[in-house]
């Protein structure tokens, strides 16, 4: 867990309108090139010689265009923050009961992804193209709560003036990073922003709490999968006769046989079933397993074993799909879309496009949104077994369709 330093923009003690007021001064002389009467505080002057450097327009900021709905909708699904929003909604629920303040949810490239208050919050918001979709990282708004935490990877609070576009001076906002507890990586942002006035010292531990408690959160349920992919793999690496260890997609391990025991092994690139040189194991041979990898160590014979992915249907019409990766095997019950799907990738080795498979699925190139989400709960079943741009089975899979 990582615990910062906050620094809140404003103290107790001060007026937020005589501060206002001084750092507007403060600004202009800056924007003029004229001596400033004070200076900003660091983590401000830095962020303004970014923006400055990537030639945002202190006057009107950015016109790109917000991303489009179905753009916001598979950045959702992508950023590993759905789960949390209850969490983060939850935790800060206080500050947009009944008030102008607003809470959103960013993903790490300072796209907004959710937003959280009441109406009149919300169509202010508008007026300032603050919606879903919209980007608020600095190279394209310059300096805010959003796009500044991100730049400098720690909980800021950005009060009136220190906003580097003139229109956000009557807002305060407050952000916090959010980090994958697996890889350390920015998952994106929380943050709260509303009237210059409301500015309160304390925001800023309130949002950077729940910025924490949402990533003891994602790290409670990451030890959650790693003990369900423990129960898999623990008798299969037992078992297997050589030395052998089962990790998940980030490297964490589950299970090991003959190996030194560590929490994690580096992962360059992504595990693909074969034989590849892993890290300090050396060459290895992967297979997949239902979350996870097996990672044994390899012999000097050849070796090219295919993931069976069978369909078998019942005489009452009841399909399943067993997987055979060779050291483990499974079964479940697939939805007559996800057999649907099974079929169609099946068909096309090559591959489907989101179009091309809302195509096939729906009759219309304008449905991938549902496709995705389908695809999204497939993956619970076969996992590391499906690629993605285009969607298709990984070239270890071999697909065994019914007889017709």
């Amino acid at each position: 867990m990582h615990l910062e330093t906050v620094e809140p923009a404003i103290t107790s003690a001060d007026d937020p309108r005589e501060f206002a007021a001084t750092l507007s001064a403060m600004y202009d002389a800056k924007m003029s090139g004229s001596r400033m009467p004070a200076h900003p505080r660091t983590v401000i002057s830095e962020s303004w010689a970014r923006a400055a450097d990537a030639g945002v327009d202190p006057d009107c900021g950015s016109d790109d265009d917000p991303l489009s709905f179905t753009a916001v909708q598979q950045r959702r699904a992508d950023s590993g923050l759905a789960g949390s929003l209850d969490t983060i909604v939850g935790g800060l629920g206080a500050l947009i009961t009944d008030s102008d303040n607003l809470v959103i949810v960013a993903d790490a490239s300072g796209h907004v992804l959710w937003r959280a208050g009441e109406h009149r919050a919300l169509r202010r918001a508008d007026r300032l193209k603050f919606s879903e979709g919209a980007s608020w990282a600095e190279r394209q708004v310059g300096t805010n709560a959003i796009g500044t935490a991100l730049a400098a990877r720690r909980p800021v609070q950005v009060f009136s003036a220190e906003h580097f576009v003139r229109s956000h001076h009557a807002w305060t906002c407050t952000a916090a990073p959010i980090r994958d507890p697996r890889t350390g990586e920015l998952l994106g942002v929380v943050d709260v922003s509303g009237p210059a006035p409301s500015i309160h010292p304390a925001t800023l531990a309130l949002v950077n709490s729940v910025a924490l408690l949402t990533e003891a959160r994602l790290r409670e349920d990451h030890r959650s999968q790693l003990d369900l992919l423990r129960s898999v793999g623990a008798p299969i690496v037992s078992r297997v006769g050589q030395p052998a260890m089962v990790v998940d997609q980030h490297g964490w391990v589950a299970a090991v046989n003959q190996l030194p025991a560590v929490q994690r092994i580096a992962v360059t690139r992504p595990f693909a079933a074969g034989r590849s040189v892993i890290g300090t194991l050396g060459l290895c041979d992967v297979e997949p397993l239902p979350g996870g990898w097996l990672l044994r160590t390899a012999d000097d014979g050849p070796r090219e074993r295919k993931v069976v992915v069978s369909v078998t249907t019942a005489p009452d019409g009841t399909a399943s799909v067993h997987v055979d990766s060779g050291a483990a095997a499974w079964t479940f019950r697939p939805s007559p879309r996800h057999l649907q799907i099974i079929g169609l990738l099946a068909e096309h080795p090559g591959g489907l496009t989101a179009a091309e498979l809302a195509t096939n699925l729906f009759g219309s190139p304008d449905q991938t949104v549902s496709a995705r989400a389908e695809m999204s709960r497939l993956r619970r079943h076969l996992r590391e077994l499906l690629a993605s741009s285009p969607y298709r089975f990984i070239d270890a899979v071999e697909v065994r369709l019914p007889t017709p």
